[in-house]
């Protein structure tokens, strides 16, 4: 338990020491609530969806905590690449542990960006359905960011080099993010689009922060948790199993 400790509070000693690394995480939330929250949101009200920015705001948290967990595995190629991954794996602990440490502390500061984003959406004008739910919000926030800070580490686990891990990211993030729902109401899709987003990971997240927050879900909050908590049980199995066959 001390080893996933220390690599927890190592991700986030990282963070914090990374002013630029914080501002950089605001840039496109902000890109995305500011132009199309207020840019829609006239034609998203005119078609009787009410308002866009309420609508959006939960997508846009789910983004940054998917942006910012799948990315914390690019932190393995630099270690590999600085010397301090050897030095880790040579030390007399479990590599799950390892594995798990280095994922929770992505997943922490995946969640703290996150409550960053979600405080410029109530300064925007977002508002809570209610109080009393808000909190589950942070729930379905941090299983989030387990499931894809696992699936990065998983990634970077078997990668070699920054240009591989850039490619694969680009390649998985955008998908995920586009075909979440994060920008578009879930109901009344083309069946091939409807199947697409039944099976990405982060359409349950993003329904789970909007039925917690403005009480709005399409799946239900049961299905959301049961399917999250699964995918991060999966990726961590995944993951673990990869990174310890990581050669020395």
């Amino acid at each position: 338990m001390a080893a996933i400790y220390v690599l927890w509070l190592r991700e986030l000693k990282r963070y914090s020491r990374s002013r630029a690394q914080i501002v950089a995480s605001l840039g496109q939330p902000l890109l995305y609530l500011l132009v199309l929250g207020f840019g829609l949101g006239p034609v998203f009200q005119k078609a009787g969806n009410g308002s866009y920015l309420q609508f959006m705001a939960p997508g846009v948290v789910g983004m940054t905590i998917l942006f910012s967990s799948i990315f914390s595995g690019m932190g393995l190629l630099w270690d590999r690449q600085f010397g301090f991954l050897k030095e880790t794996l040579v030390a007399p602990v479990p590599r799950y542990r390892i594995m798990i440490g280095r994922t929770l502390g992505g997943a922490t500061v995946a969640v703290i960006q996150g409550t960053l984003v979600l405080i410029v959406c109530l300064i925007a004008g977002f508002r809570p359905a209610s109080i009393v739910s808000a909190p589950a919000g942070f729930l379905f926030m941090l299983l989030i960011a387990m499931v894809f800070g696992a699936l990065g580490t998983a990634i970077g686990s078997v990668l070699q080099d920054m240009q591989g891990f850039q490619l694969i990211m680009n390649f998985l993030v955008m998908p995920i993010f586009f075909l979440s729902g994060a920008l578009f109401p879930l109901q009344n899709l083309p069946a091939p689009l409807a199947v697409l987003t039944h099976v990405d990971p982060l359409t349950y997240g993003i329904d789970g922060l909007r039925g917690t927050l403005i009480h709005a879900s399409y799946f239900g909050l049961a299905l959301d948790g049961a399917i999250l908590l699964l995918a991060a049980s999966i990726f961590l199995g995944v993951g673990t199993y990869l990174f310890s066959r990581i050669e020395i």
